[in-house]
Formats: structure tokens, C-alpha cells, sequence
């Protein structure tokens, strides 16, 4: 599937790369609480991210006349070697490419009829449920008339 941007961060990627939620907010980094991860390699890809972002980082202090620089202040050297970046550019996001090599198609696969397995497959998924409860009730039947076989036999 095509990888695309989000609305922001879940705060398990944002924890993943320690970055804390109010400090996120402070540094420009969008948060999305409506956003659950749902593969493992996007969590991975979006904490790498992340930490890229947070590493080019240069936060300048608030007042930058005071001696005493705040924790997370970018020192003298830092502020002198930043540079602005813009907003498209913070969090690019990379698209995988992998290339499929060319083979050529099997005696099975020009005597499928896609359409037919295409809607099998849909039907088992929509039956799923049922057919597992008739097998399970069928089940439990062939077991009580064990019983009751069993049972009549020992009188």
C-alpha cells in the first residue's frame, strides 16, 4: 500500500522516541489521539522519524539575553550553525519500492476464473461465523448422543 502522511503522532510513537506529549506540542510536532498503530514497521518507521526530527532539532531559548540557558536550549554554537527549514520537509515520508520481477504464468493461473474466486473468498468471510457455530453445535451433538449411547448400554 501507498504510504501517506497523517494528521500526526500517536502518543506510543511519541513515547517510543521520548518525547513527552506537552513538549511535542511546544516543538511543533502534531499529535492524532484518534490514531492507533496497527503494524509494527509503521510504529518503527514513525519513531525513526521522530528521532531524526528531534536530533536536527535546534530549539533557541526564550530570552536569549539570559546567562543561564533552560534544559533543552540549543547552545551559542547551535544557534549560529541553525538554519530554517520548511514545514514540507520536516517528516518526509519514504515510499518502498520493490520491484517484482517478471515470470511467466502458470497453466493454473490462465484456468482460474478470477471472478469465481474472488467471490468464494468474500462469501467465506461473510459465512465465517456461522459455519464455525453449525460445526461447533454439530460437534456437541455427536458428543451427547455418544453419551446417551454410552449411558443406555451400562443399564
Amino acid at each position: 500500500m501507498k504510504v501517506r502522511e497523517g494528521r500526526g503522532f500517536t502518543y506510543d510513537e511519541l513515547k517510543g522516541a521520548g518525547i513527552k506529549r506537552k513538549e511535542a506540542q511546544g516543538v511543533g510536532i502534531a499529535i492524532d489521539h484518534r490514531r492507533e498503530n496497527k503494524t509494527e514497521e509503521t510504529y518503527q518507521a514513525n519513531v525513526a522519524r521522530l528521532k531524526l526530527y528531534k536530533s536536527k532539532l535546534v530549539v533557541f531559548p526564550r530570552n536569549p539575553t539570559s546567562k543561564r540557558a533552560k534544559k533543552g536550549d540549543a547552545s551559542k554554537d547551535e544557534l549560529k550553525k541553525a538554519q530554517q527549514v520548511s514545514v514540507a520537509n520536516l517528516f518526509p515520508v519514504t515510499q518502498p519500492f520493490v520491484r517484482a520481477k517478471a515470470r511467466k504464468i502458470t497453466e493454473a493461473e490462465r484456468n482460474a476464473v478470477v471472478s469465481r474466486v474472488v467471490r468464494t473468498a468474500r462469501l467465506d468471510e461473510k459465512l465465517w461465523g456461522r459455519r464455525e457455530k453449525r460445526a461447533k453445535d454439530k460437534a456437541e451433538g455427536k458428543k451427547k448422543e455418544k453419551k446417551d449411547k454410552d449411558g443406555e448400554m451400562d443399564e
